[in-house]
């Protein structure tokens, strides 16, 4: 498939937030060749975070490219950018064909097993702007990604994110809505998530 015409595409009705999800953004093909490039390519780094005044390793491995070096921060992280490279100006621009937004800054997660995660939060940080759209590519195994409404608790969805997929977070969602990957317990393969973002 060519993944700028992507066949399917999922829209959920949720209050305060725009959500559309291509589980088949990136061909299997594609998305294979591309995990593997991830994977051997990337300079991986793992930060400590501290979470309640206690300070241990991030539950993931983690890569930030970008325009300009802008830094991101995020949970007291400082994160400096790599200068983008072609593989990922390759996969930014088919992004961009659909999303219609010109990215600055790309987070990676490297998510080695079902043991790695990342915690409740919401893409709200201040250099993100108002309303920031994220769009969310994944490689590898597929891993649950849960959504929360921070005042209607009722309000909750869960997503597989497939290998391949492509998930766009647009509007009022980063106001109103919390998201986090889970540990698993099951044996799973690892995964590589892509998360662009506009840093203004």
């Amino acid at each position: 498939m060519n993944s700028l015409f992507p066949t399917e595409k999922i829209s959920f009705e949720l209050p305060d937030a725009e959500i559309e999800y291509f589980p088949g953004f990136f061909d299997a093909d594609k998305a294979a060749k591309l995990f593997k490039q991830l994977q051997s390519d990337i300079p991986w780094q793992q930060d400590a975070i501290t979470v309640f005044g206690k300070t241990h390793p991030q539950p993931r491995l983690t890569a930030l490219f970008g325009n300009e070096g802008k830094p991101y921060s995020y949970s007291n992280i400082v994160m400096q950018p790599h200068p983008w490279n072609p593989l990922l100006v390759y996969i930014k621009d088919e992004i961009e064909a659909i999303c219609g937004t010109q990215f600055t800054t790309v987070l990676l997660n490297y998510y080695r097993d079902g043991k790695d995660s990342n915690g409740w939060h919401a893409d709200n940080e201040k250099e993100l702007g108002s309303n920031p759209i994220i769009a969310s590519v994944s490689f590898g195994a597929e891993r649950a990604f849960h959504l929360q409404h921070n005042t209607i608790k009722e309000q909750k969805l869960k997503i597989t994110l497939e290998h391949g997929s492509l998930l766009l977070m647009k509007g009022t969602t980063q106001h109103f809505w919390k998201h986090q990957i889970p540990k698993t317990a099951k044996a799973i393969g690892p995964r590589i998530n892509l998360t662009f973002r506009v840093i203004k």
